[in-house]
């Protein structure tokens, strides 16, 4: 078989840097030594490194990972903090011809790089590859509507985007040019998957396992104000400016649902603000404003059959719209600038088969 062939090809040169697993972290001291074994486990397999790209934690996920045989990269500025900036970091002190990217609150699963490699050498026309991943918190309401979406892009077979992780050619990447955008606090995997998408490049997901994703337990109403603190809420916004002018923008447009969404929800907030100036009278100017504001949390709670999910929902599209208007407005800086950082471990040197200390 083809995928025998090419695994036999990946095992010769498994002495090589063939992966770099990317863990990009912040403040993940719960998981993170998990997360630091699981990949240790998976590159010891088939020849490869780990790289934990820190953004500047104040709590002690560096200490706990410093005793492990990996490089530890951090970012120079706290200010630089976001979900392109850690990636994109990693991928400045990588060396591997792959490059998977791990959150610091997962863990990889056994053989999923295995299997991830011999599709890629069987495929050369595919840029990055996934698998599932296994959400592990089933507890908070956001991790529920996420489950309860059935993305399509979650599905095996060819997908728009890798969301969770994936197995990225580093020729691909440099083709498009960086690993992710230093600019987004959300929405680089995305962004990542459109700019290889519109040079032809595919990507693919695995009927298999690939990662654990045991996220955070915040209740909802603080996580959305978390995120908006940390700006996470603004990604969508800063992807839209990112791509205006670009090739891919339709790309963008297309593959994003939740774009027309929220601009469906400043068109509510626009109506209901210009209620007061309807040539109507107060009594009636006032029925209609608590009508239609009534309107999608009773649409949503009659879909999910639950207020307490519809009342989240709607307020959770608010947070992301004025989110969207937010990263329209922020000033960028260009993607491809290197990220100030510094070093803060390198390995000794990698093993070839799993070191002590990292049994389960």
């Amino acid at each position: 078989m083809k995928a025998e062939t090419s695994w036999q090809t990946l095992r010769a040169g498994a002495s090589a840097c063939r992966v770099s697993v990317i863990i990009k972290a912040l403040n993940e001291e719960r998981h993170i030594v998990a997360t630091v074994k699981s990949a240790l486990r998976a590159v010891a397999a088939v020849g490869g490194e780990v790289v934990l790209a820190d953004s500047c934690s104040t709590d002690h996920t560096v200490e706990l990972a410093r005793p492990y045989p990996i490089r530890i990269v951090q970012l120079a500025h706290a200010s630089e903090r976001c979900c392109g900036a850690g990636p994109q970091l990693g991928y400045q002190h990588s060396r591997g011809e792959f490059i998977y990217i791990l959150d610091g609150d997962m863990q990889m699963a056994r053989g999923f790089l295995e299997r991830a490699l011999a599709f890629l050498i069987g495929h050369p026309d595919i840029a990055g590859v996934g698998g599932r991943v296994v959400e592990q918190n089933m507890h908070s309401l956001e991790y529920l509507a996420r489950g309860e979406r059935q993305s399509a892009h979650l599905s095996p077979g060819s997908v728009d985007r890798l969301d969770g992780g994936g197995l990225y050619r580093r020729s691909a990447i440099e083709a498009a040019g960086y690993f992710s955008d230093r600019n987004l606090h959300s929405y680089e995997e995305f962004d990542l998957a459109v700019r290889l998408r519109a040079l032809g490049w595919q990507l693919w997901r695995l009927p298999v396992d690939a990662a654990y994703h045991f996220g955070h337990d915040a209740p909802p109403y603080d996580l959305l104000m978390r995120r908006w603190r940390s700006r996470y809420v603004c990604g969508l916004g800063e992807l839209v400016r990112a791509a205006a002018g670009q090739p891919r923008l339709p790309l963008v447009v297309k593959g994003l649902r939740e774009l027309r969404l929220y601009l469906a929800v400043l068109a509510w907030w626009a109506v209901l603000l210009s209620m007061p100036f309807w040539p109507v009278s107060g009594a009636v100017s006032l029925g209609l404003f608590c009508a239609l504001a009534a309107t999608p949390f009773l649409l949503m709670a009659w879909r999910k059959r639950s207020a307490t999910k519809a009342v989240y929902s709607v307020v959770s599209w608010c947070f992301n719209a004025a989110g969207l208007v937010r990263g329209l407005l922020r000033v960028r800086r260009p993607a491809h600038e290197p990220i100030s950082s510094r070093i803060v471990k390198e390995p000794i040197g990698l093993p070839s088969q799993p070191a002590q200390g990292l049994a389960p």
